[in-house]
């Protein structure tokens, strides 16, 4: 997630550099063919191209809409991850209690079950960085270009199982090692315990109820985060959207420049009526209203741009555990509940905070 307020100027236009040439380059071509060639033909009438515009605006709003919707529930599911692992961590240190065991013993239990509920965060957020088919963020040569400078993903680059060996028992890490869900079996790993526990006298039936349904709630909040990662944003609408902003950027200078070379031509005929006396002065606002139609090629691009940066803002918005630097910040708020968590059982070597690479956490 990028956290500055505003996006530095240089990176908005490494992000966009190919794109801002790419619009350019359009929007010369019919204006060079119009006015240094001489296809006066080739050009398209405004009123139509302003209603394609409408429509596309009206297309593009609805995408970014629903992916924000998307994003946003996300960081919801995740808001109540950390409320879920607190509530958790306080019960099981408050709750499962026996008289006659060492204190040593009964903190022993307290860390074990807290880990393993660190294990399940971790195994879930590998799970959601995983790369599905049509998942592009990562790939796109735009991302290219930061990897190592804005995006390090710690997921691409340390295994799961070097990740979460420090919280599970080698008996633990056996069970999951072959499963192709590993944060679900890591909770039943967990229910199980629990129950070892009851039989064990470490917990009542209803403090045993009470912590079942925290692993139930647990494992609702899993299913939320896979039916984002799971079901894509419809193709049929993104695949469409792309197509009609395309669609529209190319069409765009074909109306603009004709546009353009009727403000030359008022700006030449008011001229030449109230600037006659002036000979020097009307010669260059002459000048300046003859090529007056060169001036749609930034404004066309401009144009262009503002559409094009609103169809990747949707496009960078659907998917948001795909780790670019627009989604949701599950590494951190992994790292930040294993910090609260991990105090709260008084528990040493607690890791420090991870540190914001230049604005960027993930």
């Amino acid at each position: 997630m990028y956290t500055r307020k505003v996006v530095p100027i240089r990176w908005m236009l490494r992000w966009t550099r190919p794109h801002i040439v790419g619009f350019t380059a359009l929007a010369f071509i019919p204006v060079f063919l119009f006015e240094v060639v001489g296809f006066k033909w080739l050009h398209v009438p405004w009123l139509p191209l302003s209603v394609l515009g409408t429509a596309v605006a009206f297309i593009v709003g609805f995408k970014n809409n629903a992916s924000y919707d998307r994003l946003w529930e996300a960081r919801k599911i995740w808001g109540g991850i950390v409320n879920a692992s607190r509530s958790l961590t306080v019960m099981v240190k408050d709750l499962i209690q026996k008289d006659d065991i060492p204190p040593g013993e009964l903190a022993a239990i307290h860390r074990e079950l807290v880990y393993r509920h660190i294990a399940w965060m971790t195994a879930l957020r590998y799970q959601l960085r995983t790369v599905r088919p049509w998942e592009n963020k990562r790939a796109t040569p735009a991302n290219r270009r930061f990897e190592g400078v804005m995006i390090d993903i710690v997921e691409s680059n340390v295994p799961l199982e070097h990740a979460i060996e420090k919280f599970l028992s080698p008996a633990d890490l056996e069970q999951i090692s072959n499963k192709s869900n590993h944060a679900s079996q890591i909770l039943g790993l967990q229910s199980r315990r629990l129950k070892e526990l009851r039989k064990q006298g470490f917990l009542e039936v209803f403090e045993h109820v009470e912590l079942e349904r925290m692993l139930a709630e647990l494992y609702t909040l899993q299913g939320k985060c896979e039916r984002i990662k799971n079901f894509p944003y419809p193709r049929q609408f993104a695949t469409l959207n792309y197509i009609f902003v395309w669609l529209f950027i190319f069409l765009l200078p074909y109306g603009l420049m004709e546009e353009f070379e009727k403000i030359g031509d008022h700006i030449v005929s008011d001229h030449t009526a109230h600037e006659a006396a002036m000979i020097e002065l009307h010669s260059l606002w002459t000048l300046f209203g003859k090529h007056f139609i060169w001036f749609s090629i930034p404004f066309s691009a401009t144009v262009s741009w503002v559409f094009y940066a609103l169809e990747v803002v949707g496009e960078h918005s659907e998917n948001p555990f795909e780790g670019g630097p627009n989604d949701i910040p599950i590494t951190n708020l992994c790292r930040n509940i294993e910090i609260d968590i991990r105090q709260l059982i008084d528990d040493d070597g607690v890791p420090e905070p991870l540190t914001w690479n230049d604005g960027v956490v993930l």
